[in-house]
């Protein structure tokens, strides 16, 4: 039966992910933050084994070699955080912290285990997002680390190419987990959290998002839409580079994809319901 390593399995996506894949015949080594998260998955499912992963954990990621042992069919690189708030108002400390887990989290498990996956010929999918190719404004620091991955994952299939091992990315939308709904108090807490100077500049931007959330909230995805299109990459006979998971997430990528980029720009802020000066100031030097 084959194996697969999944991050950030502890809930939402990677739960699912977890439980679609133990029933379909794999051996699941989760990797959860704490035990409790790990009981509770082991209890849905005989084929599941919870793996103590941080994956900024400089420790559980060297663990990783003794608790993977031999060869390794999947991983799935799950585990993400979202860093909410306009680039200008994000501190450099919350952007490290985004790009801690989204990307050096993500390079650091795959560097780990990648003996183990070349020994299978194996393959890796990166969760990525809608956002690692369509912009959202006031997730600067978030889209930004999922361009990132994007990246990751197109050099790594190129490189790994010799040894057969097939890397994808799974690109969610609104997906019906707990971040999207808290999304109204994780923004009161961006609001919160940014200078005076910089909620009354972006006043109009918050009050955007927060209405632009509330529609999108009523048309999350499931979890296990997302669970279905990993399956699908880590099966099919020639999986895709790209997988949209969910007709959402394809409207959204599909949309970014054929029109021109400042008419999505104008679109992104019309959706905000974003004012725009009557006309362009241009730039001019004069000689003398």
């Amino acid at each position: 039966m084959p194996s697969v390593l999944i991050t950030g399995a502890g809930r939402g996506i990677g739960e699912a992910i977890a439980l679609r894949l133990a029933g379909a015949g794999w051996t699941v080594l989760a990797g959860v933050r704490n035990d409790s998260s790990g009981d509770r998955l082991a209890a849905q499912h005989s084929r599941v084994t919870p793996v103590l992963l941080d994956i900024t954990n400089e420790t559980h990621i060297a663990a990783l070699a003794d608790q993977v042992p031999g060869p390794l069919d999947a991983l799935v690189n799950n585990a993400g955080i979202g860093v909410l708030g306009p680039v200008e108002a994000v501190s450099i400390p919350d952007f490290r912290r985004q790009f801690e887990v989204n990307f050096f989290g993500q390079v650091a498990v795959t560097q780990a285990v990648l003996p183990q996956i070349r020994a299978a010929s194996g393959r890796i999918v990166f969760i990525s997002s809608t956002g690692g190719r369509a912009p959202v404004l006031l997730e600067g620091a978030y889209c930004a680390s999922k361009f990132a991955v994007e990246g990751l994952a197109d050099v790594l299939r190129g490189e790994l190419r010799p040894w057969g091992i097939d890397v994808s990315v799974v690109e969610p939308g609104p997906t019906d987990t707990g971040p999207w709904r808290e999304i109204q108090s994780m923004l009161a807490d961006m609001e919160e959290g940014m200078s005076a100077t910089h909620r009354e500049l972006y006043a109009q931007h918050i009050r955007g998002i927060r209405r632009l959330v509330t529609t999108l909230q009523r048309r999350t995805a499931p979890p296990d839409v997302v669970a279905r299109v990993v399956e699908q990459a880590l099966t099919a006979r020639r999986p895709r580079a790209r997988y949209a998971a969910g007709a959402q997430a394809q409207a959204m990528l599909t949309m970014n994809a054929v029109l021109p980029t400042r008419l999505n720009d104008a679109i992104g802020s019309r959706l905000l319901g974003l004012r725009h000066p009557t006309r362009s100031k241009a730039i001019s030097s004069h000689a003398g």
